[in-house]
């Protein structure tokens, strides 16, 4: 385990502290779309994982225990006792890893777009996606998942944002993203998910494949205390494609907690 660096973060709004970690190849940008709803509920934390955005790296053979700490680090400096935490893919395993280390800190969880209780057909598929990135390259396997992360009406709609959300992890160092894609494909929540004692709200799109209704809907029966939204038609990408629906559920689920 190395040690926890010191991430780039940004604080917004007001009210209870609201945690947001974001997936593999993005940054604290990913919740842009969402901020100006939930600063208005919210002290809103974002941060780049480290060797994102502006965080730096010094070991790129990290592990999901050290994003925990680096979370960690951001909580204690910035002095707030207790939040609510919530992540995106990667990020989605991010908070409640978090919460199993950190009970005392948590207030609440959200894993939107994130994956538990993988069969071995799909282990195979995301160790395939890997395998295919290593032997050619990432930007080559990225035009191939841009259809796993955005409806097709999106895409062609928006190209501008489909085109921006590929470059960001284009840009991001090849090394380090293929090190956040090995932990996003190899951890298993399912075995310990039972363990969280906070509320959790789950949240997907219908149509995202690799973290599926069905797989949410396993991982909201291992949790005791669990909210599960299905957004309809939407895929992997619904901070960016259906920002206000993802939004407008957090906020309902934190406020009846």
């Amino acid at each position: 385990m190395s040690e926890a660096v010191d991430c780039d973060y940004s604080i917004q709004g007001s009210g209870p502290a609201l945690f947001l970690s974001h997936g593999i190849g993005a940054a604290k940008n990913a919740w842009r779309f969402l901020l100006p709803e939930l600063s208005k509920h919210f002290t809103v934390v974002t941060y780049d994982l480290r060797g994102h955005g502006n965080s730096p790296v010094t070991n790129k053979n990290f592990s999901l225990d050290d994003l925990v700490l680096d979370l960690e680090k951001i909580r204690e400096k910035i002095k707030i006792d207790k939040a609510h935490f919530a992540g995106h893919s990667l990020g989605g395993m991010i908070a409640p890893a978090y919460a199993i280390k950190f009970p005392n800190r948590v207030l609440s969880v959200g894993l939107l777009s994130t994956v538990a209780g993988r069969s071995d057909v799909d282990k195979i598929n995301v160790l395939k996606i890997i395998s295919e990135m290593e032997t050619t390259s990432v930007e080559q396997t990225l035009q191939k998942l841009t259809t796993r992360w955005f409806t097709d009406e999106f895409i062609e709609e928006n190209p501008d944002l489909v085109k921006t959300r590929l470059k960001q992890v284009i840009d991001t160092d090849p090394e380090v993203f293929l090190n956040v894609f090995k932990i996003y494909a190899n951890t298993e929540m399912i075995t310990w998910l039972k363990n969280i004692s906070k509320p959790c709200l789950l949240m997907t799109g219908e149509n995202d494949v690799g973290c599926s209704p069905d797989h949410n809907k396993r991982m909201a029966s291992k949790i005791l205390n669990s909210k599960l939204v299905i957004l309809p038609k939407y895929k992997h990408s619904f901070l960016i494609e259906a920002p206000k629906e993802v939004a407008k559920n957090l906020i309902k689920f934190i406020k009846s907690i």
